[in-house]
């Protein structure tokens, strides 16, 4: 039976092994041991690396989401709260409608902040699949090499590198367990794996308690990242189990870059009214700075400066509205001597009235 998913995945197994290539290279440049297995493991590190920095465009546009997401919170509650306690068909679709809608005129969705997510996968298969071809090229009867510049020397070096001198880069956790010398390669996965389920939750943990505004804690959408919160760990133990400690330690990686990334924008770019723009309001006020209206840093001096331009701008503008002028009934239209329907028939505009002869 063909390797289906290895024909889908052929390109970019092309390039994950390129980059491997590229990386065991240059470590073994600086004078690593090739067929080590700790050059192999930074080798996928450096793979991470550059999976990552060129998804950096997409993780801008993943933030930008999330922020529109938030702004469009009470939008969203409406929709809900109208369509509250109906469930039949056409209400549901109606509802659906709307949020639809809702979604195009901002530019977002809620699919949009797992972007970063949805693109990795792929790369992550390509290099399962190719964990997967070293050991199955290296054991065959006529030993080959990967699909692109791993060559047949290269995968035998692969296959061979243990880390720590006992631990296979293709080992899985259900293949380790109860295998003669197999003890350490499970404690390895198992820690791996524990490190991982840990960093993936602490991001998910930051970003929900203190990127998000009291207004986006209100709505569907904070619920459903509190439930993925804990959904994504779970499904981690699963997979963790049966992947390759080379995936694994990829996995483990990427969510460390993850962590930090996430440090970084919180701390520096947070969500406006959350507690980590607080956070940032305090830190730039023992510094002497503030945010001014456009989000630039500036001192404290040309922030009040400008709260007062902005202060005299709107009352200047409140004065130029318009005064509505309140309707007068008939009774307090006498009782301040005048009509609200004008001058009585008769009357003169002018002058004294001359009466006829």
């Amino acid at each position: 039976m063909p390797d289906l998913l290895g024909i889908v995945l052929w390109p970019l197994k092309w390039v994950v092994e390129l980059v491997l290539v590229a990386w065991h290279a240059v470590f073994t440049f600086f004078g690593m041991d090739p067929a080590t297995g700790l050059t192999w493991v930074l080798s996928i590190m450096g793979l991470v690396v550059v999976v990552r920095a060129a998804l950096i465009p997409v993780f801008v546009r993943q933030i930008k989401s999330q922020r529109k997401m938030m702004e469009i919170a009470p939008e969203l509650r409406k929709i809900q709260e109208k369509y509250k306690g109906k469930r039949d068909q056409l209400s549901r679709e109606a509802m659906s409608r709307e949020t639809m809608a809702l979604y195009k005129k901002h530019g977002t969705s809620p699919v949009s902040s797992c972007l970063p997510l949805l693109i990795q996968m792929p790369i992550f298969f390509s290099l399962y699949s190719v964990l997967s071809d070293v050991a199955k090229h290296a054991t065959a009867a006529v030993p080959t090499g990967g699909v692109g510049p791993l060559t047949l020397e290269l995968t035998q070096e692969f296959y061979q590198a243990k880390l720590f001198g006992v631990a296979s880069l293709h080992d899985t956790l259900t293949g380790a367990w109860g295998q003669p010398g197999g003890t350490v390669t499970v404690v390895i996965l198992i820690v791996l794996v524990a490190a991982m389920i840990a960093s993936q939750f602490i991001t998910q943990l930051q970003i929900i308690s203190r990127n998000l505004s009291p207004e986006a804690k209100t709505g569907q959408a904070y619920q459903m990242q509190r439930i993925m919160l804990f959904i994504i760990p779970i499904g981690m133990i699963f997979s963790g189990v049966f992947f390759p400690l080379g995936v694994v330690m990829y996995w483990f990686t990427s969510n460390l870059w993850t962590m930090v990334q996430q440090f970084l924008v919180i701390r520096n770019l947070p969500t406006p009214g959350s507690a980590a723009a607080k956070a940032r309001e305090e830190r730039l006020a023992r510094k002497g700075k503030a945010v001014d209206s456009s989000g630039r840093v500036v001192s404290l001096e040309k922030y009040e400066a400008e709260q007062q331009r902005l202060l005299a701008e709107a009352e200047r503008a409140k004065a130029a509205a318009p005064k509505r002028q309140q309707p007068m009934g008939k009774q307090r239209a006498k009782k301040q001597g005048g009509s609200p329907a004008g001058p009585k028939p008769g009357a003169s505009s002018g002058g004294d009235a001359t009466r006829p002869a």
